[in-house]
Parts: structure tokens; C-alpha cells; sequence
């Protein structure tokens, strides 16, 4: 069976399933104004760069910001060993939010 006929399967399998009944913004339109305001030459960059799952450095920081506080929310808290695994994940998570905000200052800089 070819791929593509197997994703349509598996897609008609989630919609009989009313998987995709409560999506946000479900029945309405989708607004195409701000893709099509922004120039031809940004849009195909961007959609290479997505394609090469290439995704901005604020982006990468705030998955890691969140990794970590889910990490950190998971780790155990008895034990010294415990704790001083639970210090080294908040000492990254401080570290991370400081590059993330640093980087969002790079960009709103560059913007203005």
C-alpha cells in the first residue's frame, strides 16, 4: 500500500473518531491576509527553511525552557543526590530563560 493512501486512511480513521471535532478555530475561515501581505521571496524562504526543520534560536530556547521545567517538575525530591540533581536542572533552566531573553531582545531590537 502506498504511503500516501496509508495517510489517508489514518486520517479518515481520526476524523470518524471525531478527532479533529474541538480544534481551535474549527469551521471558520482561515485568514490568508498576512501570508499573502508578506513578500514572495520571505515566504519561500521561510517555507525551505521549515522544510529543513531549521526553526529560530528563540524558538530551540523556548522548547528547552520547557523540557527543563518539565523535567523539573517530574524529578524526584528526596535525597541529596536527588536535590543536587534538582539544582543542576534549575541552574539550566536559569541559564536558558537568560539566553531565551537575551535572544528576544536581539530580535525586538532588530525590528525596531
Amino acid at each position: 500500500m502506498a504511503f500516501e493512501k496509508i495517510a489517508e486512511q489514518k486520517i479518515q480513521e481520526a476524523l470518524a473518531r471525531g478527532e479533529f471535532d474541538d480544534l481551535p478555530g474549527a469551521g471558520q475561515p482561515i485568514d490568508l491576509d498576512e501570508y499573502f501581505r508578506t513578500p514572495e521571496p520571505i515566504r519561500m524562504a521561510y517555507s525551505i527553511l521549515k522544510s529543513a526543520r531549521c526553526v529560530p534560536e528563540e524558538i530551540e530556547l523556548m522548547k528547552e525552557v520547557q523540557a527543563l521545567e518539565d523535567a523539573l517538575a517530574r524529578a524526584p525530591e528526596r535525597g541529596e543526590e536527588d536535590e543536587q540533581s534538582r539544582a543542576r536542572v534549575r541552574r539550566r533552566l536559569r541559564d536558558t530563560r537568560l539566553q531565551l531573553a537575551l535572544a528576544l531582545e536581539r530580535l525586538r531590537a532588530r525590528r525596531a
